[in-house]
């Protein structure tokens, strides 16, 4: 995964042959407090949802995330090293708890610089699209059920911390008065093809 500095990139990643990640809530929160740990310290996250066998993250990178550091013979940088670290002792946790082996994500996790285009606002379509995910996935009926995602933050019903809601406000112009209305916008599938 290329990393700029200063850029917004979606980062995502599913379970191997589409295969289930999170069998329950103690899944999830023990990723999410990997996620603190391992990918927190070099990036801003925006936004994030965890999906029973995928997850999505909008963040916005700077000069530590960039920094490369050598893995043997393998050059990374400190944010795709910290995706790497994340699902690597994720599926250690995970196979250790469901008595399985192999791999359980695909083997690299995915960016996409949302900025590289000039049509469109990609980061905003991005931004809700990854709110919009369990709901289109019919696992809830509103955002607001779906306790693996970020989008009870920004709605001020939870007061999380992982989360830099001002990159939101500043980046890519959420409007915090608007943001339930705006949330619920349907996004054009076209435009859904240029955030990946």
């Amino acid at each position: 995964m290329k990393i700029e500095s200063e850029k917004l990139y979606h980062i995502y990643n599913q379970g191997n042959n589409q295969e289930t990640v999170f069998l329950n809530r103690e899944d999830y929160i023990f990723f999410l407090t990997k996620v603190r740990e391992k990918v927190l310290p070099f990036c801003e996250i925006v936004n994030y949802c965890l999906m029973p066998n995928h997850f999505h993250f909008l963040v916005n990178t700077n000069d530590y995330s960039t920094e490369e550091i050598m893995l043997g013979k393998l050059t990374l940088t400190r944010l795709s090293n910290g995706f790497r670290l994340l699902t690597s002792q994720y599926a250690t946790y995970f196979n250790h708890k469901y008595k399985r082996s192999g791999s359980l994500f695909r083997q690299k996790t995915k960016g996409k610089n949302l900025e590289d285009s000039e049509q469109g606002n990609y980061p905003f379509t991005c931004f809700h699209y990854i709110h919009q995910n369990p709901m289109k996935a019919k696992l809830c009926q509103k955002m607001e059920d779906w306790e693996f995602s970020s989008f009870k933050d920004y709605l001020g019903v939870r007061t999380g911390s992982l989360i830099t809601k001002q990159t939101a406000y500043d980046l890519i112009d959420i409007n915090e008065e608007y943001f339930y209305e705006e949330s619920y916008q349907i996004i054009d599938d076209e435009n859904i093809y240029e955030i990946y």
